[in-house]
């Protein structure tokens, strides 16, 4: 994700995607659902009662996956190309943009999987979502780990702390393939999705627009040790984003939505 809309999008993506499933998470623990993922009713008759029960969050995906894949081919200089042959050698080109790229493509499949199952299946079928969501998350994981060659300082740190959170994303969703139905799973996954979705936008800042003004420096110990603590940081944020999300969900579901 080079320059800061390359970190900025992905990230509110991810953040975004993060308090979907923390809102499906407290309403399946308030209103007592088996499920995460409701069956599918049967469609009602009528153009605007059909275009009510759609389900979004595929199109969404499919909508962010070719934005980001328009900004990345819009930010490369020049013909963009996989290899290059110069001089009788054989030169891959582009190493980060194709990382970035692969990334989007799979989080595309995902989408496209997603509007599918939700939409157009006779029954919707959770575990064919879930396991497109555990291969988009085991794409980016070595993807991050081959994106950190070549970086040092600030820039290195805050990536390993990003990769530590999606090694834990990666352990979550592939407990959720065996153990679809428990609640604890989707809170992790939910709180997870969360952090890297927040801190994947807080490194585009640290490293392309400091808030302060100020670059951060690769040579100081004072700015190598902040970007953990600010990580930690985000930890607490997400925590409390996620008692905030159940809070209103609960106020919701038992006072609101039951009077209205």
């Amino acid at each position: 994700m080079g320059g800061f809309e390359g970190h900025l999008y992905p990230g509110l993506s991810l953040f975004v995607y993060g308090i979907y499933h923390a809102r499906l998470v407290s309403r399946a623990l308030i209103c007592n659902s088996p499920v995460q993922y409701p069956p599918r009713h049967p469609w009602s008759k009528g153009r605007w009662a059909r275009l009510q029960q759609i389900h979004y969050v595929g199109l969404l995906k499919i909508l962010s996956a070719c934005i980001l894949v328009a900004q990345e081919l819009h930010s490369i200089p020049g013909q963009f190309v996989l290899i290059s042959k110069m001089y009788h050698q054989r030169n891959f080109m582009y190493r980060k943009q194709w990382q970035h790229l692969t990334l989007y493509v799979a989080f595309f499949l995902t989408g496209c999987i997603d509007l599918v199952s939700q939409n157009l299946l006779p029954q919707r079928c959770a575990v064919l979502e879930q396991g497109a969501q555990a291969l988009g998350v085991f794409i980016f994981l070595p993807l991050m780990v081959s994106h950190m060659q070549d970086t040092e300082g600030v820039e290195l740190q805050s990536h390993i702390l990003l990769t530590q959170a999606m090694f834990l994303l990666t352990l979550v969703v592939t407990a959720e393939l065996w153990a679809p139905n428990v609640p604890l799973v989707w809170m992790m996954k939910a709180f997870l999705y969360m952090i890297t979705g927040s801190w994947l936008m807080q490194i585009g800042f640290m490293l392309y627009k400091p808030v302060s003004g100020y670059k951060w420096m690769d040579d100081d110990t004072n700015d190598i040790a902040f970007t953990t603590i600010f990580f930690c940081w985000h930890v607490a944020f997400s925590a409390i984003l996620m008692i905030w999300i159940y809070g209103f969900s609960f106020l919701w579901y038992c006072y609101i939505f039951v009077h209205g």
